[in-house]
């Protein structure tokens, strides 16, 4: 089975927010039980600036990687620049099938206490900048399991301001940060600080040890 097949409803009411993760599963959009498949092209509500290039929208791709153009089902890892010519956002670039399990999902924010929690986060991480998130966006890698490995599990979720990339993981990038907080990475991906009327765009990735029982 290859390619995006549709999307769906996440089915539960289940949220989490566990720290370092923004909240995911209800209100979700779920990607299709696919390998190496992808998200259709998602419109998103404000443009992204990705390192001087402005998008109208992205796929979130089953193999752990986010793309503008078009979705890519690559499932092996390239030392950059081998996709110069693609931008490519990869938290965890890695040969992962959900047909069995874990949930690939995504969803947009323009209100309510997401934006009030990514302005918080930002501001900690980049002191003296006064930013305001307007546009959240969350993808979120639920207990995907390697191709052929379907008793693994993990979680990872990214983020965009902005971005929010999500992974729960059994990685050593759950112990690890650039910002002090255990499993969260932050980059600005467009400008320089503290200019005045300028607009900035970050993106995070999250990654957080999920325990099996």
């Amino acid at each position: 089975l290859r390619g995006f097949t549709g999307s769906a409803t996440f089915p539960t009411s289940l949220s989490i927010s566990s720290s370092p993760l923004y909240p995911f599963g209800a209100g979700d959009t779920v990607s299709s039980r696919s390998d190496d498949g992808s998200s259709p092209p998602i419109t998103l509500e404000q443009p992204f600036v990705y390192f001087g290039k402005p998008y109208q929208q992205i796929h979130v791709n089953h193999n752990g990687h986010l793309t503008f153009n078009a979705a890519f089902t690559s499932y092996t890892p390239y030392r950059f620049p081998a996709f110069s010519s693609r931008d490519l956002i990869a938290p965890f670039w890695t040969d992962l099938d959900n047909r069995r399990n874990g949930t690939i999902s995504y969803r947009q924010y323009s209100s309510g206490s997401v934006l009030q929690q990514a302005t918080q986060d930002i501001n900690q991480y980049f002191p003296n900048l006064g930013f305001s998130v307007n546009w959240v966006f969350v993808a979120t890698w639920d207990k995907v399991p390697y191709y052929n490995t379907f008793g693994t599990v993990r979680l990872f979720v990214v983020t965009l301001f902005l971005f929010i990339l999500s992974l729960i993981n059994d990685t050593t990038f759950s112990y690890t940060s650039n910002v002090n907080v255990a499993g969260r990475w932050a980059f600005q991906t467009n400008g320089t600080f503290n200019k005045p009327g300028f607009k900035y765009y970050f993106m995070y990735f999250n990654y957080f040890k999920y325990i099996s029982k």
